[in-house]
């Protein structure tokens, strides 16, 4: 399988010579006046990102982002696009070696279509009732029917749009996917069966 590398250019090089890839990810994003906004990465590189966000960065304006699978990002908007806004990555020569080895990371992920991670054995939880919420502050009980490490299915009578950033008990995620009677959820990080205990009533079953 051919591999999504990833070019590391000198220090002060151009912007250009980072090659972007082009990911799905979701995240938040804070302006100067200290809004938060969520949004898409559409694509990134060590050096730059490209958003799309409903709340559109001016060029010049200082952005901390906060970005699932990658973290805290800080930079500059360069310029403003039809749906969103680009800007300039501020970190240091380590940073942007640790930025260019989760996007090979995310790439390939993305190269394989692992939306959700089948890997993880998926089982029934104990205590299926749980709370999607939604960024916007709405909330909705549901019933889980089967979760693993990675994600879950849930009973909900609501469709959120697939894409939209969701919280399931306090699991961060997003919808993957909709079926007749719910959603499945992809979460945001591979959680720790630990976690998925404590979070949904004792060990799974």
């Amino acid at each position: 399988m051919r591999s999504a590398a990833i070019d590391h250019a000198p220090a002060g090089a151009e912007r250009r010579s980072f090659q972007r890839v082009r990911v799905k990810i979701y995240g938040r994003f804070m302006l100067e006046d200290r809004s938060e906004h969520p949004c898409q990465v559409i694509d990134m590189s060590p050096g730059n990102v490209s958003f799309r966000t409903d709340r559109i960065g001016q060029p010049g304006e200082k952005i901390i982002a906060y970005i699932d699978h990658i973290g805290r990002v800080e930079g500059v908007v360069t310029r403003t696009l039809q749906d969103g806004f680009a800007m300039t990555v501020l970190a240091s020569d380590r940073k942007k070696d640790k930025l260019a080895a989760q996007l090979t990371w995310l790439a390939n992920k993305h190269e394989l279509d692992l939306p959700e991670d089948r890997r993880h054995e998926r089982v029934a939880p104990r205590n299926p009732m749980s709370v999607l919420h939604l960024f916007d502050g709405r909330q909705y009980p549901c019933r889980i029917i089967d979760l693993s490490l990675s994600g879950a299915a849930i009973e909900i009578e609501v469709k959120p749009a697939i894409g939209i950033q969701v919280t399931l008990g306090t699991m961060r995620g997003q919808v993957v996917r909709h079926f007749e009677d719910g959603l499945a959820i992809e979460f945001a990080v591979i959680q720790r069966p630990e976690s998925l205990d404590a979070e949904f009533g004792g060990r799974l079953s």
